[in-house]
């Protein structure tokens, strides 16, 4: 499991990026469950993820917005991409009070693009 912390900050809210490799949902569900075992996850107000599994030559998208509207295909779209199967990526967020609009996705695309950056 990779993360990466204080990605950006917008208007008070703050991102988090992680993500790492799983091959079936049983393993998607622990690495969620891994990760909200830190306190801080557990209480952000989003995890958004997504995965693209592969499994003979088969692509079968799962996605999870956690309230954040439209995060998880957002995330989906950039790992179909790129390429990349049999790996999941959340994007934490913890709201800082303000509605941020379209900005949001911005963001999760950043964050996305940061943890992407850091695979090479």
């Amino acid at each position: 499991m990779r993360i990466i912390e204080n990605v950006l900050s917008d208007r008070g809210s703050r991102y988090a990026v992680s993500g790492g490799a799983v091959s079936n949902r049983a393993e998607a569900a622990e690495f969620l469950t891994e990760l909200k075992r830190a306190k801080k996850f557990a209480k952000a107000t989003h995890n958004s993820w997504a995965v693209l599994f592969e499994q003979d030559g088969q692509l079968d998208p799962h996605k999870n917005d956690d309230g954040e509207s439209g995060a998880g295909a957002v995330i989906l779209r950039m790992l179909e991409r790129e390429g990349l199967t049999n790996h999941i990526i959340v994007v934490t967020r913890w709201y800082g009070g303000v509605k941020l609009g379209g900005d949001r996705f911005r963001h999760v695309t950043e964050a996305v693009r940061t943890y992407l950056s850091e695979l090479v």
